[in-house]
């Protein structure tokens, strides 16, 4: 087995790949990472945006699409449900060997409609209607207003990737928003499915950015031990959460847990260890969405061991340490927020400009 088969079967990990474009599926590079233990696939605005822009894989589509009088945003959709649905067929003897736990691949609702509660509900519904597959995952980010879509969402028995959380308190909130979501669907609960992916470098990089204004010994020293903290004290926040009268009463129904997914996994700052948010976060019924980089670093010299739950008291000290010497963690993840959505907003954005331009030198 390879590290990464074992990760899951071992440890209860999945791994899952943050990158999808159209050469890796035609060459069968997708397939060969499914055979090394790759269980699931992410993807989002800014990872279409270099997948398009930056080959000529789209345009023979494209071409045709536009030819046809296609809108430019609306041959953009064409575009990323190809691959999705290309993708979903990789992965399908994935979902059904694993009863429909893993095998997901996520296509995102349009940026702009982060904060636009009935525009997501409506997007996300058209998106699952226009690619009727067991194993899609549709991303909804968790914004104030993107979480009361995500419990409609689960209401109706949909699979809902929950994206962009950066703090504790509204990953309470997303809980929160599964759970009822659960109760008041009345179908198959076995059939519902759902991830709440926490971000993870980006909140080192922002507060490393704090505690290097602050400039202190004790603030120096803080660096690159926030997100690791903070994802394990989620995890903790899961395991309390999905037990008790009300769990067991959903669960009794068929309903399956909404595992954590650590997203953001690369290393941003070369000075850390490439498996820097790999290795400490690791743990049953969780995923963690990584790109190849980090995939191959973690196959040659990561740690098989569980991790995530092995010091709570550690963490949480950690945090508090953290916000000892001057940052705002709420702060920090409001931040994060306003920045993740403006991201991928602007990845959008960038995209259907360089598509408009190939479409005027037809």
């Amino acid at each position: 087995m390879s590290k990464l088969q074992d990760l899951y079967h071992q440890h209860g990990q999945s791994p899952w790949l943050d990158n999808l474009r159209r050469g890796w599926i035609n060459s069968g590079e997708l397939a060969r990472w499914v055979e090394r233990g790759v269980r699931g696939i992410t993807s989002n605005p800014t990872i279409f945006q270099k997948a398009i822009s930056s080959s000529d894989e789209y345009d023979s589509q494209f071409d045709a699409l536009v030819g046809d009088g296609q809108p430019v945003e609306e041959a953009y959709w064409d575009l990323v449900i190809a691959d999705i649905e290309d993708a979903l067929r990789i992965l399908r003897p994935v979902h059904d060997a694993s009863d429909g736990v893993d095998g997901f691949v996520s296509i995102e609702v349009a940026p702009e409609l982060a904060r636009d509660r009935d525009g997501t509900v409506a997007a996300a519904r058209e998106l699952h209607r226009r690619i009727d597959e067991p194993n899609v995952y549709v991303k909804i980010p968790a914004t104030a207003e993107g979480v009361d879509a995500i419990r409609q969402m689960i209401s109706e028995g949909r699979n809902i990737n929950v994206t962009l959380i950066f703090g504790l308190d509204r990953y309470e909130e997303v809980i929160e928003a599964y759970l009822s979501g659960l109760e008041a669907f009345d179908g198959d609960l076995s059939k519902v499915n759902s991830v709440a992916s926490f971000f993870v470098s980006r909140v080192d990089t922002e507060v490393d950015r704090r505690l290097e204004a602050i400039g202190t010994p004790e603030a120096l020293e803080r660096r690159g031990t926030t997100a690791v903290a903070q994802a394990q004290m989620a995890y903790g926040i899961f395991t309390s959460r999905f037990q008790g009268p009300r769990w067991d009463a959903l669960a009794a129904r068929g309903a399956r847990v909404q595992r954590p997914l650590w997203a953001s996994t690369s290393t941003k700052n070369p000075a850390y260890p490439d498996t820097l948010y790999v290795d400490p976060l690791i743990a049953p019924d969780t995923v963690n969405t990584m790109p190849e980089s980090t995939l191959d670093a973690f196959e040659d010299h990561g740690t098989l061991a569980r991790t995530a739950d092995a010091d709570l008291d550690a963490a949480r000290g950690v945090l508090d340490a953290v916000a000892r010497v001057g940052v705002d963690l709420d702060d920090v993840s409001r931040t994060l927020e306003d920045q993740g959505v403006s991201t991928f907003a602007k990845s959008f954005d960038e995209l259907i400009t360089t598509l408009e331009a190939k479409r005027d030198d037809r």
